[in-house]
């Protein structure tokens, strides 16, 4: 089995944020910069234990960015990928992105396309769907367990009030979320065959951009608290309807 794990570069959970060229841009300058964690921790290692299940397996990964992402995408065969590709673009727009990986994804012949529910930094949650459609193979997304059947895939989705189970013939495209596997830390056998594995940078196809970003904006300051005495719970609800204006 061959399958396709889409990862991408994102900030440290706790990198400061701040934006850049007229607030266009996110400021890079001293960022520490990691694997999506959606990518890593449920995406990339469930592969890694279908492949543990079946050494026969091949695991690929893909990101599209600039030669930045090489020390992720090493760190992602360190874990346990087999090969690599890097589209050689930087774009923030999803259709962008995900033509690309799906014209990786074409030449590869995949059984299975793994992608993390959403990157930590855009939550746009669209790179597996849209992947999925411009392949023209079924998509299920919010996976939270996935076995194989045969030729089936068996995914388990968290909905309101309950799960959902769904069963598909490979190939697919599944999106990745909690539950699907634990987070792993590379071994130093791991780091050390990293270095030699195949890491190819190909050029991007021509696809048009369709979106574009006009700026950024940080969230307001967070209001200084009001205490109000346990014993005056009159002046908490004029606070809460006169000030706050929730009531």
């Amino acid at each position: 089995m061959k399958i396709l794990v889409c990862i991408s570069k994102t900030p440290d959970t706790t990198a400061k944020i701040a934006f850049a060229d007229n607030n266009t841009k996110f400021a890079a300058d001293g960022v520490q910069w990691i694997i999506n964690p959606y990518d890593e921790w449920y995406a990339l290692v469930r592969a890694i234990e279908l492949k543990e299940a079946d050494p026969a397996t091949v695991i690929h990964l893909v990101t599209v960015g600039a030669a930045d992402c090489d020390p992720i995408i090493r760190k992602a065969l360190a874990l346990g990928g087999d090969e690599a590709f890097r589209v050689n673009a930087e774009s923030h727009d999803s259709f962008y992105i995900a033509s690309q990986i799906a014209e990786v994804a074409k030449k590869g012949s995949y059984d299975l396309i793994f992608t993390g529910k959403e990157t930590i930094d855009y939550n746009g949650s669209s790179i597996g769907g849209m992947v999925a459609e411009l392949l023209e193979l079924p998509f299920v997304s919010y996976a939270a367990k996935f076995n194989l059947e045969g030729s089936d895939a068996v995914i388990v989705r968290e909905i309101e009030g309950g799960e959902e189970t769904n069963k598909v013939a490979l190939p697919v495209v599944v999106s990745c979320q909690k539950g699907m596997a634990e987070q792993r830390i590379p071994n130093m056998k791991g780091i050390m065959g990293a270095r030699s594995k195949p890491l190819t940078a190909v050029e991007p196809v021509a696809v048009d951009t369709l979106t574009s970003i006009a700026s950024f904006e940080l969230p307001p300051a967070k209001a200084g608290v009001k205490l109000v005495p346990a014993d005056t719970p009159e002046e908490l609800v004029r606070l809460l309807h006169e000030e706050a204006k929730v009531i």
